[in-house]
């Protein structure tokens, strides 16, 4: 089977081929962020990005002809549950309306129906990041009007999981696992038996500090800010999701950068470096509980680390010492997230039936 991959990020637009589960070709074409923000909208972009993918496609010297599907990147959808989704008109038109949220990974959909029109195959979309498993406790919270949302790296997790459970020699579906996805923002997710029970949510300001997220940050604090008049409503998400963590406290959201400057000698880089891995050990600790069968036994198989930091060997092994007792840490730095959509969209042409239908909700 032949896949062509389309996973669009904010600034940037990877794409690959997959054969029989092998890539075979890739290719990652970086936006300018100015070009990006005089199109206005997300949507806006469709076109422009088309064609940039149409160009590669011109000059690749790989043979593109025969290509079985096209998966792109899930958007934000209503809360679905995990697995491989056939793009269709309700799903196109809540992601081109922006009905839940405006993102570049919406367009991951649009891009791949327009290339399967083209080329009068499937588009899919594989675990996007709305995937929704949670256990009815996870939701709570101490105030019935707020509950908690599953909205978090689910395709690099749930690939990076069915990548430690193949070296582990387990299945992923009836196994356990935590998996720490560590990038710009950290999503941590208790995979019970295939199925994500419970998320730590990077974009809802739950969990560690990240490169470039506050994490949680103590309630009352942040509103004596904002009724000072400190920092308004609009300040203070962007401080959350943009201009927090590492560099709210040093200025960058390079961690190569922090590791420089603590063999330099700079013990505040030192301190809120040890606090990233502590914080992020912390919360992937705080899941245990989640993956507790009935009688009570707690059986994982691994505690997986994934995304950008991962590939830094002081944060794998410092995250190493720190959770290592709960099971056997595995460092998955693969392009887990491109293989994934390769995979999702191979099994759903061998098994059509298991492929998912998403409808819009329409009250």
């Amino acid at each position: 089977m032949k896949i062509f991959v389309i996973n669009p990020g904010s600034t940037s637009t990877k794409l690959a081929v997959y054969e029989d589960g092998e890539s075979k070709a890739s290719r990652e074409f970086q936006h300018d962020r100015n070009e990006l923000i005089r199109l206005g909208s997300v949507v806006g972009q469709r076109e422009f990005r088309m064609a940039a993918i149409r160009k590669i496609i011109a000059e690749s010297e790989h043979d593109l002809t025969a290509i079985d599907a096209v998966a792109g990147r899930g958007g934000l959808l209503h809360p679905l549950e995990g697995g491989v989704y056939a793009v269709s008109d309700d799903m196109l038109d809540d992601l081109e309306s922006a009905r839940y949220g405006e993102h570049a990974c919406n367009l991951g959909a649009m891009l791949a129906q327009d290339l399967a029109d083209e080329w009068n195959i499937p588009a899919f979309i594989v675990d996007p990041v709305v995937t929704d498993e949670l256990a009815d406790v996870a939701r709570l919270t101490g105030y019935p009007d707020i509950k908690r949302r599953s909205l978090f790296h689910a395709l690099s997790q749930r690939g990076s999981a069915r990548t430690a459970a193949r070296r582990l020699g387990v299945a992923y579906e009836t196994s356990n696992f935590i998996v720490c996805h560590m990038g710009g923002g950290i999503s941590i997710g208790a995979h019970h038996r295939g199925r994500v029970v419970d998320v730590i949510n990077a974009l809802d300001g739950e969990g560690p500090f990240s490169p470039e997220r506050t994490g949680g940050l103590p309630v009352i604090p942040v509103l004596d800010l904002i009724q000072r008049g400190e920092k308004g409503m609009d300040e203070m998400k962007r401080i959350i999701l943009r201009e927090g963590g590492l560099f709210a406290h040093l200025g960058t959201n390079d961690p190569r950068e922090v590791v420089k400057r603590i063999e330099a000698g700079d013990t505040q880089a030192e301190l809120v470096f040890e606090a990233l891995m502590y914080g992020i050990a912390k919360h992937i600790a705080s899941l245990i509980p989640a993956l507790a069968d009935d009688s009570g036994t707690i059986e994982t198989s691994a505690v997986v680390l994934t995304g950008g930091l991962a590939r830094s060997e002081q944060i794998t092994e410092g995250l190493r010492r720190r959770v290592g007792f709960i099971a056997p840490v595995e460092v998955v730095t693969g392009d887990e997230e491109m293989a994934a959509l390769a995979d999702g969209a191979a099994r759903a042409l061998r098994k059509p039936d298991e492929v998912k239908i998403y409808n819009k909700i329409t009250n």
